[in-house]
């Protein structure tokens, strides 16, 4: 089939498939529309409107691998609310574990007991002796690069192309045509872009030069890259180099968690055997319940301790923490999540089913004689339209079609199966099942015949 040919079928089925699901979910549409006197774009987040070519379905409950919406389908969950539902919907020991800290009392500024084994915990599953909480990723990482900033006496920040590091002013930055950083949204301050330096995923050369200029604080890292519309794989000895040039600049070296975790405890950081001086986590960490947490190095810990002079003053303060972060709340559901949800059996399961699906897909791929790679990692896998994987994200971005991965979308939404953000690929979640993924793999064949026939 030709290029021209793929494209104008990929148009066509598209469309057809958008009118059929507008057309099925009236109640949704209504909703959306009463919601826009009081809510711009009529959703709670504006990306809810702008990041979907169709209607946001409106959600009425959920419970396990699945979600209902108000019209009435339901949709086996694969896109797992972007990975902060990998534990299930209402997981029953977090259900239990909050319900008794809202009876408790679930915000007090207060240490409560908890707090010592969810950062036990978080250090026997990352490595990492010294824990502080937020209450989201996003917020973790601005401590981690504060600290660093202390740590090192410099100012800049270090990401690679094609990174997202939550909704922080220091790592929302891209690349221009002309190489300069600049903001990669509007309301970005354009004096924090230039806080931050950008350089490709892969490229050891030229990470050296940057880190040689003597200004980068911190690099903050995913360990493999999940939001660049693929999933981009570190090059074997890239994380050996990585490490490497930072201890050799004096640069300490972050790694964000937050999507990577769900291969397992301790996320990638100990599947890889990685030695970052910082780690940062949120999302599913404890079962999509507002929270985020950092680790750090005994050292950096050091420089975390407040003491007091003789009449109980404090001074050199460091710019962390908010009134609710490390709530009794978020520390139960954590608690609850990492010792009776995300067990090894748990993880074993959804690697398992990752597999079984990375498999499936690959062979409906062979079948179809389409060019594209499957990936997979543990629960995850995903698709690449081209032979190969992409090493960065500029392979990444000339290799996607934004038409076709939202056809993908909406062509699952119309088959029950709910499929992940502008073509991240599926994820299987705990309570996934074999029946589940036979269902996705059942959609994504057809889709793939539909389309080369």
């Amino acid at each position: 089939m030709s290029t021209n040919t793929l494209a104008r079928r990929i148009r066509e089925l598209k469309t057809r498939e958008d009118t059929r699901y507008h057309k099925a979910r009236p109640k949704s549409a209504a909703l959306r529309r009463r919601a826009s006197a009081v809510m711009p774009n009529g959703v709670p987040m504006a990306w809810m409107r702008g990041s979907y070519h169709h209607e946001p379905p409106w959600v009425a409950g959920a419970a396990g691998a699945h979600f209902t919406d108000v019209d009435g389908f339901d949709y086996a969950d694969f896109n797992i609310a972007d990975m902060s539902m990998f534990c299930g919907y209402a997981p029953a020991p977090v259900v239990r574990a909050t319900h008794e800290a809202m009876l408790r009392g679930n915000q007090f500024m207060l240490p409560v007991e908890d707090a010592i084994e969810v950062a036990a915990e978080l250090g026997r599953r990352f490595g990492l002796p010294q824990w502080q909480f937020t209450s989201s990723a996003s917020q973790a990482n601005i401590e981690a690069i504060r600290i660093a900033r202390v740590a090192t006496g410099r100012e800049k920040v270090l990401v690679f192309e094609g990174k997202y590091h939550g909704h922080l002013d220091q790592t929302l930055v891209a690349l221009d045509p002309q190489g300069r950083v600049v903001p990669e949204e509007r309301g970005v301050s354009a004096l924090s872009a230039a806080q931050s330096v950008v350089v490709p995923f892969n490229d050891p050369e030229v990470l050296r030069a940057a880190l040689q200029r003597g200004d980068v604080a911190l690099v903050m890292a995913e360990a493999a890259l999940t939001n660049s519309h693929v999933l981009i794989l570190p090059d074997p000895g890239f994380h050996d180099a990585l490490r490497s040039l930072t201890r050799e600049a004096g640069v300490l070296l972050c790694i964000d968690e937050t999507h990577t975790q769900v291969v397992g405890a301790g996320g990638l950081t100990r599947a890889w055997g990685l030695e970052p001086d910082l780690v940062t986590a949120g999302k599913s960490i404890a079962a999509g319940i507002p929270f985020g947490a950092w680790g750090m190095t005994a050292a950096i810990g050091e420089l975390m301790t407040q003491r007091k002079g003789p009449d109980g003053e404090r001074d050199e303060l460091i710019a962390t923490g908010g009134t609710l972060f490390g709530n009794p709340l978020g520390l139960a559901a954590a608690r609850a999540a990492m010792e009776e949800v995300l067990t090894p059996e748990a993880y074993a399961h959804t690697q398992a089913l990752g597999g079984q699906l990375t498999a499936g897909m690959r062979e409906s791929v062979r079948r179809a004689g389409l060019p594209w790679f499957i990936h997979g990692l543990g629960p995850r896998a995903g698709y690449v339209f081209a032979p190969q994987p992409a090493r960065n994200a500029t392979e990444a971005l000339a290799v996607h079609d934004d038409t076709l991965a939202r056809l993908i979308r909406v062509w699952f939404a119309n088959r029950g199966i709910w499929e992940a953000i502008v073509g991240a690929g599926p994820t299987v979640p705990v309570p996934g099942s074999p029946a589940d993924v036979a269902l996705y793999l059942e959609g994504f064949d057809g889709l793939l015949q539909a389309l080369v026939t």
